[in-house]
């Protein structure tokens, strides 16, 4: 069971290796990287890769731990015993299972993401140390324990927007995506839009990378935002001789796809009056 990459995802060498490794060592991959470098569909591809059902578990800056585990719903509960229905009687029509219930009692392996998990609170990762070691964890409404059938490949993604505890990240194989060359960039475009002819696209990734490489940038566009803008250009029938720059702006056409705040498209335009004032 081996990840070589998909015909819709480009996966660099030391991605593959690192998807395998952790795959060997039963350990869940961290994947750390700029926003829209690829994380979350990673999973997907791995999943499609080698032929596993996915379960998707997205963080949020309210989610607990325990939700990935279970939830009690004691509110319901004490409705129903109201109201005298006799299901009261079965702790167990209370329990709503969680994700990585949900991947532990699946009857074959599967790929469990769990997305973003930076943007839950400082304890949460310390609060799965137990669960993702042992593979296990206890219902103590019921008094079961639920015990992984077969360890999934968990992937666990991160903007770095935190960061994580020494003993989680013991317990993880990292790997850092770093952001394509041009080199894997024109392989991921040729994924995305086949056929773009060498000329628009050796002139678009040109302004692309002089963009994302100015001084002063608030946020770097990313994969995905590269790719959404060759896809307007396409779609306006542009042509390299169209993507030149005046110099009465520094902006690129159709910019919008690229500078997501105000900051940056002002930056643009301060650098073209620069460059006019000094001619």
């Amino acid at each position: 069971m081996r990840f070589t990459g998909t015909d819709s995802y480009v996966a660099t060498d030391d991605l593959t290796v690192a998807v395998n490794a952790a795959v060997t060592l039963e350990r869940p991959l961290l994947v750390k990287g700029e926003p829209g470098t690829g994380k979350t569909e990673l999973a997907r591809q791995v999943s499609a890769a080698l032929g596993l059902p996915m379960i998707e578990w997205h963080i949020k800056s309210t989610t607990k731990a325990q939700q990935g585990l279970y939830e009690y719903d004691a509110v319901s509960r004490l409705r129903d015993s109201q109201l005298g229905d006799e299901k009261v009687n079965d702790v167990a029509n209370y329990i709503k299972r969680g994700k990585l219930w949900q991947a532990f009692e699946a009857d074959g392996r599967v790929v469990l993401l769990i997305d973003e998990i930076d943007k839950a609170d400082i304890e949460f990762p310390n609060d799965l140390l137990q669960e993702l070691d042992r593979m296990e964890f206890h219902v103590y409404e019921t008094g079961q324990t639920v015990k992984a059938k077969q360890r999934p490949i968990m992937i666990i993604t991160s903007n770095n927007e935190k960061e994580l505890p020494d003993a989680f990240l013991r317990r993880c194989f990292f790997h850092y995506i770093r952001f394509p060359d041009i080199d894997t960039m024109r392989k991921i475009v040729e994924v995305h839009h086949p056929g773009i002819k060498d000329a628009l696209l050796t002139t678009a990734l040109t302004q692309f990378y002089e963009v994302r490489d100015q001084q002063g940038l608030k946020k770097k566009p990313s994969t995905s935002e590269v790719l959404d803008w060759l896809k307007l250009l396409l779609a306006e029938d542009l042509t390299a001789d169209d993507l030149k720059r005046d110099g009465a702006s520094a902006l690129p056409k159709l910019h919008g796809a690229l500078l997501k705040n105000e900051q940056d498209v002002h930056l643009f335009e301060r650098l073209a009056f620069m460059a006019r004032g000094q001619r």
